[in-house]
């Protein structure tokens, strides 16, 4: 059984995912700020961090990055379609944040490249890679089936989508990315969001206004 620690980092929240197992190897997703606090919490639990996996490379999910990277000679995985987005504040969004003036994110590129949806066996991690595209062009989620749970980014939220008004993003394929790979998942299954608490997929089902209608 897998153990899931989030952890709300950054300017805006964003939620970092360190999922780990019986063994305290551990794989990480979406590092997107405070490195120090990241690699603080996997040294003192004794974890034994095995790659980095990007849902997608907006700069509030890559920002520690090549910190946390560098801590533990890690490998990083990311969607082919963002793989410049890593070190180009123009597209990762970091040199447009208005709340944060002179604040730019960038990081050296990946080391592996997801060109397909794919199954991904590490060690006896043992999860999916499809693409749920909308919010970026380049969204991933991660769907851990026999476990019971999602990392699916900024696509769905607790009672919300993710927004569609930056770089690559569209709203008619981001619905249809939820509606597609997300809600034929089972209905218990656990979504845990880029951002807010963790919902599940019969929630969003039946409450989620906007999904209503689609």
């Amino acid at each position: 059984m897998m153990n899931v620690r989030s952890y709300s980092l950054g300017p805006v929240q964003t939620n970092c995912y360190i999922v780990s197992n019986k063994d305290k190897e551990c794989i990480i997703f979406d590092p997107g700020e405070e490195a120090g606090r990241i690699i603080k919490v996997i040294r003192s639990n004794g974890l034994k961090p095995l790659a980095i996996f990007l849902t997608h490379a907006h700069f509030d999910h890559i920002g520690a990055v090549d910190a946390v990277r560098e801590a533990f000679e890690l490998p990083v995985w990311i969607h082919e379609k963002e793989v410049s987005w890593l070190g180009d504040p123009s597209k990762n969004g970091s040199s447009k944040y208005a709340a944060l003036p002179n604040y730019t994110v960038a990081a050296p590129a990946a080391e592996n490249i997801i060109k397909q949806e794919q199954q991904f066996d590490i060690s006896n991690f043992l999860f999916k890679a499809v693409f749920t595209p909308g919010h970026s062009p380049g969204s991933i989620s991660y769907i851990f089936e026999n476990d019971g749970f999602a990392i699916v980014g900024d696509t769905l939220f607790e009672q919300g989508v993710g927004r569609t008004d930056l770089l690559g993003g569209s709203t008619k394929i981001l619905l249809a990315s939820i509606h597609n790979k997300l809600l034929t998942l089972p209905e218990d299954m656990i979504i845990y969001p880029g951002h807010g608490h963790y919902t599940t997929v019969g929630a969003e089902m039946e409450t989620n206004p906007f999904l209503n209608g689609f």
